[in-house]
Formats: C-alpha cells, structure tokens, sequence
C-alpha cells in the first residue's frame, strides 16, 4: 500500500518533506519555506518571532539553550554565551588575531594557521558544532510550526565566502541534521525573492547592499538566462548595525564621563549599554528623541547626532559600493536594480545614501531580515523540480575529495555543484624533508573516507625536501560536462605536477547514491564527532614533534627547569593523544602552548639580536 504524506498543519497532501531555505546569520537567523498558496514565507514559531537570535548558551550543568532565551545570558554570563559564531566559520587563529577583543568569550589562540576553537566552561566546540545548534534549533521550530519532517535545505552564505567557510556551513547543516541540498550566495537569494532572475527571457545588472547586525558586503551580480554570476564583492567582515550600537555607546560613555577601565571590567553594564544603544537606533525609525536611563547613566541621544556619529562608518559602505563597481569595470549607469538586505538598512540614512549613490529608489519593499531566507526557500523549491519553467543545471551527486591526515575526507567539489565545474586547494607536507605525496580522491558525504567511495590514487613525487609546512601543493579538480574529472597536483615552488583522470560516477546506481546520502546524514553526529578527534589528535600530534624539535634546537638558551617543565606538559600531551576525549587534547595542547610561550618569544628575540649583531639597518 503506498503511503501519503498530509501535512497537519495546511491539511494539503505532501508528495514529500518540505524543503528549508534557511539565512544562518551573523546576529540572527531564520528559515522559511513554500507555504500552499505557492508563495514563501518565513516560521514565526510559538510567537517567538521570526528572528533567531544567533546565540548560544552553556550553562555549568550542561543545558544548552539557542536563540531568544540564550540572548538573556549574554549580560548574565558572557563567558559561556557564544555569539556571532559565523564570523569564526573556516577561520584560523591568525585570521581573528585583530578582533579578540570583540568576543566576550574565550577563543583559543595557539598562534597557528589551524581552525579556531571556542572554550565554554571545560568544553572545546568547533565554529561549526556552534552553528549546528543554531541549525538545529530553526529545524526544530520549522517542524514544529509545521507538523511535518524537515530534513533537508538550501543553507546561504556570503559571496565572498571561501570554500573552507562554505564546506563548514555544510558540515554544521549536516550536523544539525540536514541535508544541506545547496549552498546559495545571499545576494542571489534576496534576489530570488525580488523575482529577479526567475525569468530566463531576463538579462539584468543588480546591485546587492547587505549591511548585518556584524558584517557588510556589497555584491554586484549579472544575472543572464537564470544564471546569477557575482562580478565583484567588497565590503568589511567588522561593520555593521553593531558598530552603530557602539557609537551611541561611545556618545554616553563620554557623555556621563564613565571611566572606561572600569567598564572593561564590568562585562555586564557593557552589554546593558549595547542592548540599550541598539533599542535607541530601533527608535529613531518612529522618534527623533531616545532618553532613558540605565541606574544612574542618563542614555540620551537623537536622530540628528546618531546620523552625525555613524556617518563615517555610512561613507565607509559607499566607499565599498564604489570599489565593486570599479572591480566590476562598471559605473552606476549600469546597475539595473539596487536591492537592500540587511536590518541595518532600515536606518534611513542609509537608504537615502545609498539611493544617492546608485542614482535610483532601492528595493526595500520586502522584509529586509527576511528577504534572503524567503529567496533560500524559493531556490530550494526550484531544486525540488516544483519551478518548471526554470531550468536547473546538470549537478554532481555527491561529494568528490581526497584523504588527509588521519584518514578524513577534505571535500573539494561538494555535491549538488554544477557542472561543469572547477575547484581547488591548497596543502602542505606534514613531516620535514617529504618528498612525495600521496593523493587518494574518493567520492561519498562521510567524514572518514574509509566509508566512502576510492575513485584514484597516485603519488606527486620530486617535492623539494623542505622543514614540513613549506612545500605548497595545489591540488585541483575539474568536473567536466561530460562527468569526467581530473585531478591535477602541482608543487609550486618546483613545478612537478601529476594527474589522473576517472569518471565519478561509473558503477553506481542511483539507489546506491540515495543510500550514500542516508548514511551520511544517519551517521552525521559520530562521523562528525570522530572528525573531532581525529583532527585534534592530528594537532596534538604536531604540538608534540614541534615541542620537542624546539628543545633540541634551543637546549642552550633554555633553563633546566623549563626544559624538565615542558617535557612534564610534553607526556601529559602524548597520554591525552591515547583517548577519545577532545576536550582533554584540547587542554594539554593549551596547558603546553601557555606554559611554553613566554619563553619561545624569549628565544626568538635572542636569534633576532644574534642575527643582527654587527649589521647596519638602512
């Protein structure tokens, strides 16, 4: 007997579950879908609003709480409630190193290249288990609203985000339960939602002006036979209707004279100044005058000096708006649409700044919170083949990567791409003196690759014999049209180059593709928790060969008991790397980076002066 699927809440028949459109964003987030009248719509679950706030809280027994009961812990307890998450996203320590300050929370800084941590009570999470709970809890409200299974979704991004920031929103989806159908860039979702580009007739030049509670992005896409090409991108990671928030705060620190190193100290009455600053810029939308009070600090601002204080950082989006264009070799006279994303283009400067620059009215007529997650929901009902006037291009099945250390699966090309298609990456030898490299490329959605599918192996041989971590090695596939893939390796400082062609797909049924994609999503949590560990054992692993290398090379500018100290925390690290506890790793490789960097940096200026002795500085 055939079964039907009813969705309780419409009553309508449901050929299948429904398909997300979900804007994981930086202060908040939100999910939407098709409803029965063909349109998309935003989930306003239990009345609690249609925005998720991008937040997260650990409590000391365990509880976590995401959203808009967790936005209450970030004056209470700041240490342990985690937000803007998707700032850290694909980054490394270096990348955040000027922008420490900013998170009231601890981010763990090994000064390296690796993947940033985030420490919660005695935990260590990942950027990317952080936004599958955020992903969890939309998933969670949309089944609830809607009495029906919501299993898979088209998650949007930043055009400007990488590929190691696009394949962490799709493992934190994965996490979360889904099956993360495509990645979309938000300025080709807000303006999805616009009906542009929905008419494969169109040939148009839009403008996208996204400016976030955190970060601001201009985008200006061409959009030719339903195919959205971003031309340029520019725009700043840090600006945004935060910063406007910490120039009101600004205004009434100097205006009540509050001593600023006591208010560093107060975590508290800081956040209750920014909750207050962001409730005043709300205001000016319907008042001209904000005047409260916080105990005795007299909060009092209008619209006329909130104008006067952002307008720099207003001149600092035009500017940005002005250098895509010129990437994009265009001027204003070639924009056919401006389209507005973002709250923070409610503030009618903005607007009226930006609709001065591009020398035309703005689209601001849909929600511009909403505007991207209802366009995620529309390219995700042209994905479920419900759009039949709208031609969806030939796309790979499933993931195409190879091996790295530990025997995980770095995805290069991640499915649902078009073809044809073209991606790359870089790496680098893990052992000094390597001089070949083997390269396994496998297909499959699991993290380990051992559960996956092997397509090719080959070595890259004749890589200069370097200290490990300086050899660069390209490795690059190109899917072609006809499902042919060629794996290219190339070591840029010599040149030696090798390659393979196999076609992906050979042998592989369609019901065996579909099992692959249940199991990676069945398996999601342990792969991904075993990714965890793997890759922290790999870290602690290197903590170890580089603690001791650097005992060796300096045992003449170091002390007895430093060395006797740093080979104590050496042992606890290599008994730490026998267990399956990331969290324990993650502390030994923090209790030996802390113990032993007053001294590395002490050693390191004594080369300095050595190397400098007797020269002249021109």
């Amino acid at each position: 007997m055939a079964k039907v699927s009813i969705n309780l809440a419409t009553g309508s028949l449901q050929k299948e579950d429904i398909i997300a459109g979900i804007d994981l964003g930086t202060t908040n987030s939100l999910i939407a879908f098709i409803n029965p009248d063909k349109q998309p719509a935003v989930i306003n679950d239990l009345g609690k609003g249609v925005l998720v706030p991008s937040v997260i809280h650990f409590s000391p027994n365990g509880d976590v709480v995401v959203g808009n009961e967790a936005k209450e812990f970030l004056t209470t307890d700041p240490a342990n409630t985690i937000f803007s998450v998707k700032r850290l996203l694909g980054r490394s320590y270096k990348d955040i190193e000027n922008y420490r300050d900013f998170f009231s929370y601890k981010v763990i800084d090994d000064d390296s290249e690796s993947l940033v941590k985030i420490k919660a009570g005695d935990k260590y999470y990942t950027p990317i288990e952080l936004s599958a709970l955020i992903l969890k809890e939309l998933k969670a409200r949309a089944e609830h609203a809607l009495k029906t299974p919501v299993n898979r979704a088209v998650i949007t991004v930043p055009a400007y985000f990488n590929d190691s920031q696009r394949q962490a929103t799709r493992d934190a989806g994965k996490l979360a339960g889904l099956d993360v159908l495509r990645i979309v860039n938000e300025p080709t979702a807000a303006s999805l939602a616009y009906g542009i580009g929905l008419d494969p007739e169109e040939t148009k030049t839009v403008a996208v002006y996204d400016l976030g509670g955190g970060t601001f992005d201009v985008s200006i896409l061409q959009i030719q036979n339903g195919i959205f090409e971003v031309l340029s991108t520019n725009g700043n990671t840090f600006l945004g209707g935060d910063d406007f928030d910490r120039a009101i705060v600004d205004y009434w620190i100097e205006g009540n004279k509050i001593d600023r190193a006591t208010l560093a100290n107060d975590g508290a009455l800081m956040q209750q100044l920014r909750l207050k600053a962001e409730e005043a810029k709300k205001a000016f939308s319907k008042q001209h005058l904000f005047n409260e009070q916080i105990g005795d600090i007299f909060c009092s601002i209008n619209r006329t000096i909130f104008e006067e204080l952002i307008s720099a950082k207003v001149d600092e989006t035009i500017d940005a708006c002005r250098n895509a264009l010129m990437d994009a070799n265009l001027t204003v006279k070639d924009i056919d649409e401006v389209i507005m994303v973002g709250g923070s283009t409610r503030t009618a400067v903005v607007k009226k700044r930006v609709a001065e620059f591009f020398e035309r009215p703005v689209h601001d007529d849909v929600n511009p919170d909403e505007v991207v997650a209802l366009g995620a929901a529309l390219q995700a009902d042209i994905l479920a083949g419900n759009r039949r006037d709208i031609l969806l291009l030939d796309v790979t099945p499933l993931s195409l990567g190879i091996e790295t250390m530990g025997g995980l699966m770095d995805v290069i090309i991640p499915r649902n791409s078009k073809v044809p298609t073209k991606a790359g990456r870089q790496y680098t030898t893990s052992v000094d003196g390597q001089v070949n490299m083997k390269i396994t490329v496998y297909q499959g959605e699991r993290d380990l690759v051992k559960e996956n599918r092997k397509l090719a192996e080959f070595d890259l041989k004749g890589i200069p014999a370097m200290p490990a971590g300086l050899p660069k090695v390209d490795i690059n596939f190109l899917l072609n049209a006809d499902g042919i893939l060629k794996v290219q390796a190339v070591e840029l400082r010599s040149g030696t180059k090798q390659e393979v062609e196999v076609k992906p797909t050979y042998g592989i049924t369609d019901d065996q593709v579909e099992q692959m994609l249940m199991d990676s999503i069945t398996h999601a949590k342990d792969d991904v928790n075993s990714r965890m560990v793997i890759e922290a054992r790999t870290e602690g692993e290197q903590m170890v060969y580089t603690a001791n290398r650097f005992i060796e090379k300096n045992r003449d500018y170091l002390s007895v008991a430093e060395i006797a100290e740093t080979t104590t925390f050496i042992k606890a690290l290599q008994e730490a790397l026998t267990t399956q506890d990331k969290d324990l790793i993650h502390t030994k490789i923090d209790a030996l980076n802390d113990y032993t960097r007053p001294f590395a940096e002490r050693v390191m200026d004594m080369a300095i002066g050595q190397a400098m002795k007797g020269k002249s500085i021109e």
